[in-house]
């Protein structure tokens, strides 16, 4: 079953290119909020150009309007430690009042690296000694202390992609670990859709995730068997019926047969009355050969009719065929013509020899039926590739392309007869198609070249031909 795996595919696909997708969204993120901070010129930065604009003079230290926009900026304040004697000798007046005035040696190494009073602190390099400046208790956090080892610094990007596919791994196991209740509900259903179309019993247990579609498809597998179960069964009661009928039909027409071949040849009756039990002979004999074709029809249909497979040669079959209708054609009001290359000598294929001059004869017959007023035939047996074709096509009248169409498409039933009780194609062509159907091969009808109708049986030959 190849839907399942296809499946999983598709959802690790999806998974991998989820993960993909939101590692470079952070990273992105991170870029972004980096190119930020970095603009700013940070905490760092902002103590060195208040470094910059305190500038000392005879009135006192003053400070630019640049540096005094950067402290309003950063909300910070900012004092001076003179480096001799570690007194503040400026600050700014937002000082908070716990912030000392006086320093000592481990004071001062405490405020630059960390916090003073809990106010987070940077510094910088003043001429008269060292430039403070703090910010908002909750504006900073700064990691006092900040040393780490060399070996673990060095070897940041082997661990962080280290780190990263141990993530990745760990989330695709919780992934597949929470996918897998979802797979094993959906494995069986898959099976079962794909047996529907095969006409099999399908139950698939209505338990998991996905019972309902489970219900479902269990519903429909019933209403298909149980469809399936009434259509064969009615094609098993039309089959015996049209067996029965032909059954019963059959000794009752041999009698009317019979009765009206004596008074056809009674020299007791008047000529007219003569014609008459011509014309039920003969209507009678048509019923007949409709009647044998209804049953054959149907036993194709439904494959009740046994082949007897030999080893044939489509030639001296099609031949022997055209000789027989040639004997039989006493006015010679239907020719046929032989135009079959002498080039092939042989065209072989394993068939039922009945079946397919019965298929043979069908056509032939057909082309006279529709020519009343005589045509020549012409047959021919050719060879393409790994098959062979039998074509019989006519001079006759033809048909016009609506009943062509008809033909190639519908069944014969859809065909009502013409009001004046003339032949038509339909039943004869629809046993050679079957006929060509059980030995694998088909039947084609067109205009021929010569003005009628053209049918052509093809056929797969033996291999070994």
């Amino acid at each position: 079953m190849k839907s399942v795996p296809k499946l999983i595919r598709r959802f690790s696909a999806v998974l991998l290119f989820s993960l993909l997708l939101l590692l470079l969204i952070n990273i992105l993120l991170l870029i972004l909020i980096t190119y930020q901070e970095a603009g700013k010129s940070g905490a760092w930065s902002a103590a060195s150009r208040t470094a910059d604009g305190l500038t000392r003079q005879e009135e006192g230290y003053v400070l630019t309007q640049e540096a005094s926009d950067t402290i309003e900026e950063y909300q910070a304040f900012a004092l001076l430690i003179d480096q001799r004697s570690l007194q503040a000798v400026w600050h700014t007046q937002n000082l908070p009042e716990e912030i000392p005035l006086s320093y000592d040696i481990q004071g001062i190494s405490w405020l630059t690296r960390g916090y003073l009073q809990e106010y987070p602190t940077t510094t910088a390099s003043h001429p008269d000694g060292l430039l403070v400046m703090g910010y908002p208790k909750d504006s900073y956090w700064k990691l006092a202390d900040n040393t780490f080892s060399y070996q673990l610094i060095a070897g940041f990007p082997r661990n962080f992609l280290l780190f990263l596919g141990i993530n990745i791994l760990l989330v695709f196991a919780i992934y597949m670990a929470a996918t897998t209740r979802l797979l094993r509900s959906v494995r069986p259903i898959v099976t079962g859709v794909e047996q529907l179309p095969e006409e099999k019993d399908v139950h698939v247990t209505e338990s998991g995730l996905l019972s309902e579609i489970a219900q479902a498809i269990n519903r429909t597998s019933e209403k298909l068997q149980q469809q399936e179960y009434a259509l064969r069964k009615q094609e098993t009661a039309r089959a015996g019926w049209i067996a029965g009928v032909s059954h019963d039909i059959r000794t009752p027409l041999s009698m009317v047969m019979g009765y009206a071949g004596q008074l056809e040849e009674s020299p007791e009756i008047s000529e007219e009355d003569r014609k008459k039990a011509s014309v039920i002979r003969q209507q009678s004999m048509r019923m007949k050969n409709l009647i044998n074709d209804l049953n054959l029809a149907s036993k194709l249909e439904y494959n009740m009719q046994p082949l007897n497979l030999q080893r044939l040669d489509l030639v001296p079959l099609a031949r022997q065929t055209a000789v027989d209708f040639l004997n039989l054609d006493a006015e010679g009001r239907y020719p046929i013509q032989w135009e079959t290359p002498d080039s092939l000598s042989s065209c072989r294929l394993c068939g039922d020899l009945s079946l397919l001059r019965r298929a043979v004869s069908n056509l032939i017959t057909n082309a006279q039926v529709h020519n009343p007023q005589g045509c020549s035939i012409y047959i021919s047996v050719q060879q393409e590739d790994s098959s062979g074709k039998i074509v019989v096509e006519d001079n006759g009248c033809g048909v016009a392309d609506e009943q062509l169409e008809g033909l190639r498409n519908a069944p014969h039933y859809m065909f009502s007869d013409s009001s004046d009780g003339s032949p038509r194609h339909g039943l004869g062509l629809m046993i050679v198609r079957q006929i060509a159907k059980v030995h694998g091969g088909t039947l084609v009808l067109d205009h021929s070249e010569k003005g009628g109708l053209q049918a052509t049986i093809q056929l797969p030959l033996l291999t070994d031909a």
